[in-house]
């Protein structure tokens, strides 16, 4: 089923994405702080800083250091070598360079999902269709997949995904898969190691999981020669010296991977039984997030933001919110008491 075409750019509405607790602040004026933000998929729990060497600031990044995360990354994610690896300031400034890779043409990304690859297709002179049905994706220039996807965790099987490839190859047309949240979802989903064909390209978030968002890091990942055409479009420099410094450190830290993971997945079982005991219907997500559905979203978005706790609304379907986890103990009992005055709600 078709969903949309868009050929033309449309303004950013306040809360398009999650995060943006001025305009939160300015929707509610009165409400309690400190703000609990959890509009986004951003993990709460972030990776503790080391401490950064003053020279990260104040020279530019070496290529050795570029080489060194690059390294690092491959093995982390699963390509087969730096070579394959993209260094970037956060995945989003690699939407509109990887969309370029084919000439403009028509665009498919399955929907519903973030919001930016649309738009990041439309600035680079594809006409951009949204699309439900993964057949749709076979027959276009560049097809996006994000996987797990966001907001509702859906995850598309690896092999019907390199089918998909298949059939895009047959016209030189290129795959974008999404694996922003991939860090949390079950093991074997991830494509990084399936790029040699040369029409697919793999995003990977720093930011979202080791909960640095901030810090700008991101990476693509895909055959050596694509990903040579991206370094050229990006230029040198691309990333900070501090962004290298702790983006190394915190890939290789296995450590703290596999104890986040763990505190991850009972954190969103806490949420899932906080969310169905006010009768809220859960439709998936990861274990940084859950979208649930109800008939009353927009009265409760309204009520937790006067409440000083941000939720993620969507304009496309007034019945969906995002929830992200609460950062610490005092966190999750607001939210508890808020959600516990609310009158029950309705699916």
């Amino acid at each position: 089923m078709l969903i949309a075409t868009h050929t033309v750019l449309q303004p950013l509405a306040p809360l398009a994405h999650g995060g943006n607790l001025a305009a939160a602040r300015v929707m509610f004026p009165d409400a309690p702080e400190p703000f609990i933000d959890l509009s986004t998929g951003i993990n709460p729990y972030s990776y503790p800083l080391p401490q950064i060497p003053p020279d990260c600031f104040s020279r530019l990044p070496d290529q050795a250091a570029v080489g060194r995360l690059a390294a690092i990354a491959a093995r982390s994610y699963g390509a087969a070598a730096e070579d394959y690896v993209v260094l970037a300031p956060g995945t989003q400034m690699l939407l509109p360079q990887v969309a370029m890779l084919v000439a403009p043409g028509r665009a498919a990304i399955l929907s519903p999902t973030y919001a930016e690859h649309l738009r990041a297709a439309v600035l680079a002179g594809h006409h951009a269709n949204e699309v439900r049905d993964v057949d749709q994706l076979r027959s276009a220039d560049l097809a996006i997949i994000v996987n797990p996807n966001n907001p509702d965790g859906r995850i598309v099987p690896k092999a019907e995904i390199l089918d998909i490839a298949r059939d895009l190859r047959r016209h030189d047309g290129i795959l974008v898969v999404d694996e922003a949240f991939a860090d949390v979802a079950p093991s074997g989903i991830s494509l990084a190691g399936n790029v040699d064909s040369g029409n697919i390209v793999v995003l990977r978030s720093f930011g979202k999981f080791f909960g640095l968002a901030g810090l700008r890091l991101g990476f693509a990942i895909t055959a050596p020669s694509l990903a040579n055409r991206l370094d050229q479009m990006l230029g040198p420099w691309a990333v900070s010296g501090p962004a290298i410094f702790v983006g190394e450190k915190a890939l290789a830290d296995t450590f703290w991977k596999d104890q986040t993971l763990k505190c991850l997945a009972d954190a969103a079982q806490r949420l899932d039984l906080l969310l169905a005991g006010s009768e809220l219907e859960i439709l998936g997500g990861t274990a940084l997030y859950r979208l649930t559905r109800s008939s009353r979203a927009q009265e409760l978005f309204n009520y937790l933001g006067r409440s000083g706790i941000l939720i993620r609304p969507f304009a496309e379907d007034s019945t969906w919110l995002r929830w992200g986890l609460p950062p610490n103990e005092t966190a999750w009992q607001r939210l508890n008491a808020a959600l516990s005055a609310y009158p029950k709600l309705e699916k």
